[in-house]
């Protein structure tokens, strides 16, 4: 019997029965719909951090928007037995409280990226003096693309005599993009070399370096390949103490970690809803503005009707006049479809709190982390930091000799994991559903198709 010294893991199958059997969260798994193998066997899902899966209430709740369309055409919005026209709002407390926020500081909308731009729309807001933006390199791509975008667009401010001639101290800066002087405003934070996360202390360094040339800050609050879950709260505090903006890609933090955005003082955030919320497929996503900004109805924003005054939005004026708070950033009337998936898991992450499912994922991913070296001493390196406080769910692993071969047969064995070039493979036991179980059944595998 190999035992964990620090947390009594044993490497059997028994002790993950056992630990299945006393916790109470277990029983959540049963308000999921686990895929099956060819054999007729349940997948052992360690994808969550990609796409959640269904709970079994979001049927019902879709065909519930469905009904009621078919029965009430347009008087839906306001008849339906939850009506279309304030439908958002069922979503923004049980939201608000997955990402540690205020009610009037949140607001479920649109996509990940889109919600991206349209916030840095209003808090990137370079100056001949403050204008870089400050990223981690190996940042999701799309958050890279995005950046690098809103740079592009105000690079007509940059054309100025020596506007773009200041040397950037540190971090791999961007490529030189067609306008000239814009090749310095983008900072990439890379590792320490050998290493393959960031130390916080770093972060803090690079943000107190570039100063007051720092317009934002924008890192994601889990770095989507490594896994590592950044310090929101310490970077957030740097970097207004350098008087820059600072906001968080929470992509693979909301639902994974217990978040609290409004006590850490971040400026704004914005997630998907797809992964660890369970929203299904292309899930609308959400935003955060802190309350500070709620009232500052001068900061430049992309303006639509939804998010107009909801006292005169059907007068139809000319005149754009914003919602206090995150709502004021809507564009468009809500996906009712999509919210009503979205609705049915929120209601299950109301009943649980974060604040447990975060206590059980620091145990499932111990668990995991534990049988993992074990089976794979001299073969396999885990990148995810080993700190509990720095990761969620998410263990980035790492093959020596390894190549996509390895993943699928990972796949081939009943597994459902992910791979990330060059190297990677992701495994997530997300504590909703997953189980101790699953994770022997996993390690296992791994250790099958190492051999």
């Amino acid at each position: 019997m190999i035992k964990a010294e620090r947390m009594g893991y044993e490497a059997n199958s028994e002790f993950a029965a056992k630990m299945d059997a006393a916790d109470p969260l277990s029983r959540y798994r049963e308000r999921f719909i686990i895929p099956r193998n060819a054999d007729g066997t349940e997948v052992i899902y360690f994808t969550g951090n990609s796409l959640g899966l269904q709970p079994r209430t979001t049927r019902q709740y879709v065909e519930q928007e469905l009904e009621d369309w078919a029965r009430l055409g347009v008087e839906g919005h306001v008849h339906a037995k939850n009506p279309w026209l304030p439908y958002h709002e069922f979503l923004t407390e049980p939201m608000a409280r997955v990402v540690g926020t205020q009610p009037i500081e949140t607001v479920v909308m649109n996509s990940l990226t889109v919600n991206l731009h349209l916030l840095m729309v209003s808090f990137y807001r370079p100056t001949a003096d403050r204008y870089k933006i400050i990223i981690e390199k190996g940042a999701f791509p799309s958050d890279r693309y995005a950046v690098e975008s809103q740079i592009k667009v105000w690079s007509p401010a940059f054309r100025r005599p020596g506007f773009g001639d200041m040397p950037a101290k540190g971090g791999t800066q961007s490529e030189d993009p067609p306008e000239g002087g814009t090749q310095n405003a983008l900072i990439e934070l890379a590792p320490r070399d050998g290493e393959s996360t960031l130390r916080t202390e770093d972060i803090v360094e690079a943000i107190e370096r570039e100063g007051e040339r720092t317009a934002l800050v924008m890192l994601g609050g889990v770095n989507y390949y490594t896994g590592q879950a950044f310090d929101m709260e310490a970077i957030t505090a740097a970097g207004h103490k350098a008087g820059a903006i600072v906001g968080f890609d929470l992509a693979h933090a909301a639902g994974n970690l217990e978040l609290k955005m409004h006590d850490w003082d971040v400026d704004f955030a914005a997630w998907c809803s797809y992964k660890y919320l369970n929203g299904g497929p292309g899930a609308v996503g959400g935003a955060f503005i802190h309350e500070r900004h709620a009232r500052a109805f001068d900061l430049p924003r992309f303006a639509g009707w939804w998010g107009h005054d909801k006292e005169t939005r059907f007068q139809m004026g000319p005149e754009f006049r914003p919602i206090a708070g995150a709502e004021g950033w809507q564009i468009s009337n809500p996906p009712i479809l999509q919210m009503a998936a979205l609705k049915a898991s929120l209601e299950i992450f109301d009943e649980v709190g974060m604040a447990a499912l975060s206590e059980r994922s620091r145990r499932l991913t111990g668990y995991l982390e534990f049988l993992v070296r074990e089976n794979g001493r001299d073969k396999i390196s885990i990148i995810t930091p080993s700190d509990a406080a720095q990761r969620g769910c998410q263990l980035s692993i790492r093959v020596k000799g390894g190549d996509r071969s390895l993943h699928e047969r990972i796949l081939a064995a009943g597994v459902s994991a992910d791979w990330r070039e060059p190297d990677v493979i992701r495994v997530a036991p997300v504590p909703l559903y997953n189980s101790f179980a699953d994770v022997h059944s996993f390690a296992a595998a791994l250790r099958q198709c190492l051999a």
